[in-house]
């Protein structure tokens, strides 16, 4: 009998191999095997992170109606004789949210919509001490703001650091911490469940974390971390059906309130870089027909003469793929990518013209003022009295986040006087009683020699809005 000593000697290996612990299997169906193991928690960093997270709260005065019998003109008749019922009230509304302590002197920031309109803003500790609060900067676009607090003898406060969000990763582990529903101060976790969700709607820059840690409401402006305990975002926003969460919440990435935060600390407007503009998906069809594998990038549909990417050679109808090797898959990507961004930095832009690739630098410039904007409220007896109007150029279009081509006298604030009935803010008034209006001082001559009516002429968006008032 002829013994194959390959086939032995293979066999011994195999039944060696089978008396190791398979460190794979092992793990799979691996038990705590002492008391550490056991009790592994999320305490360290919930200690090193909740006193930095704060309780807002707004106060502030809304209009109201009585809500009676007197709406029945019967009841009214009898009752109401000196014609007080009807008349615009006031009541007191509190907004409660959440906010992040970003520097030891005591800079907060909070979700623009917590403190919004607010006369009376209060800030509370983790440990219970509660302060007045200054707005120092509120930013609709991004729906951030920048609270201020003083405490006694210059006491430094607990901050949270900064982290870089761009090394973000799915699957990463997260903490939620915030005031839901204001229960107190509540800690949740979860993992980053999706990176640059862009169909979210809360604001003008579309980039989200996603997280399924809890996220509620009064969680709004708190705080997402990561494991080492930094901030990576700041919680704004739910998907929800019930108004509670359901696992699917949003935060402001970190690289984005960084730049907020820094205009707010520098006592400075908040100046973010201009393009002059404007861009569009790649959808599968044009995609197809530049002869991409897929749809990708931002594609240049309008570009304003003093655009730095004309200066740099690109031109409409090309794709802007990836900003210093960051990919580009949509227009909203892009504007993120810009925003954060600061004026003067000089960044690498990759795009494609046809089948071929390119780079060229780009200087990040601040939208040019090519006009003065001479910024008038209108006042008199005429309905747009109260009505604050500008010149457009490149700088009023940017701010009010229209068009970068647009021009003529655009409504700059619609909130006092009879204007605010017929006017919203980013209405261009082109023409008054047949005659164009061109910049702010043709239309103050007009109003200043009107026969008693305005046959008024609004472009609202993409809608033209014709209407006569007396």
């Amino acid at each position: 009998m002829r013994i194959n000593f390959q086939v032995v000697t293979m066999l011994a290996v195999l039944m060696t191999v089978a008396d190791w612990p398979h460190p794979v299997l092992a793990q799979e169906k691996q038990v705590p095997r002492s008391r550490a193991d056991a009790t592994l928690s999320f305490a360290p960093v919930v200690k090193r992170t909740a006193p930095s997270v704060v309780n807002v709260y707004a106060r502030q005065m809304v209009p109201s109606r009585d809500r009676s019998l007197l709406e029945d003109p019967f009841f009214r008749r009898f009752f109401d004789q000196d014609g007080t019922f009807g008349r615009p009230r006031e009541r007191v509304a509190n907004s409660l949210g959440s906010g992040v302590i970003v520097e030891r002197t005591g800079l907060i920031v909070t979700n623009n919509h917590v403190v919004k309109n607010g006369q009376d803003i209060r800030v509370v500790l983790a440990d219970k001490r509660e302060f007045a609060a200054k707005l120092l900067l509120a930013d609709e676009r991004t729906d951030l703001a920048v609270l201020k607090i003083e405490t006694e003898d210059d006491e430094a406060l607990p901050a949270l650091r900064l982290a870089d969000s761009d090394r973000l990763e799915v699957g990463d582990l997260v903490l939620a911490i915030g005031n839901p529903f204001g229960v107190g101060q509540t800690v949740t976790s979860g993992i980053v469940s999706a990176l640059a969700r862009t169909q979210v709607g809360v604001s003008d820059y579309q980039f989200f974390i996603q997280t399924d840690a809890a996220i509620n409401p009064g969680n709004s402006g708190g705080a997402l971390v990561n494991m080492d305990g930094d901030l990576i975002g700041i919680n704004t926003a739910i998907f929800s059906r019930s108004g509670g969460s359901i696992g699917i919440g949003f935060s402001i990435p970190t690289n984005m309130v960084r730049t907020v935060v820094q205009s707010a600390a520098s006592g400075q407007k908040i100046t973010r870089p201009w393009l002059g503009a404007e861009f569009q998906d790649v959808t599968q069809e044009i995609a197809d027909s530049l002869g991409f594998a897929r749809p990708e990038g931002a594609l240049v549909v309008k570009l304003h003469p003093q655009s730095p990417l004309n200066d740099a050679g690109i031109r409409r109808g090309d794709v802007v793929t990836a900003i210093d090797d960051k990919a580009i898959e949509n227009a909203r990507e892009l504007g993120y990518r810009v925003a954060t961004t600061g004026i003067g930095v000089v960044r690498v832009v990759e795009f494609r013209r046809g089948r071929r690739t390119y780079e060229a630098q780009i200087r990040m410039i601040a939208a040019p003022e090519t006009v003065p904007r001479n910024e008038t409220r209108i006042s008199g007896a005429t309905p747009l009295a109260g009505l604050v109007v500008a010149n457009l150029s490149p700088a009023v279009a940017d701010e009010l986040g229209m068009p970068t081509e647009s021009s003529g006298v655009v409504a700059v604030e619609a909130k006092q006087g009879p204007a605010a009935r017929f006017f919203k803010t980013g209405d261009i008034i082109s023409a008054v009683n047949g005659e164009s209006i061109k910049q702010v001082r043709d239309l103050k001559t007009i109003l200043e020699n009107t026969p008693g009516y305005w046959d008024l002429e609004v472009i609202r968006g993409d809608r033209i809005l014709r209407f006569r008032l007396r």
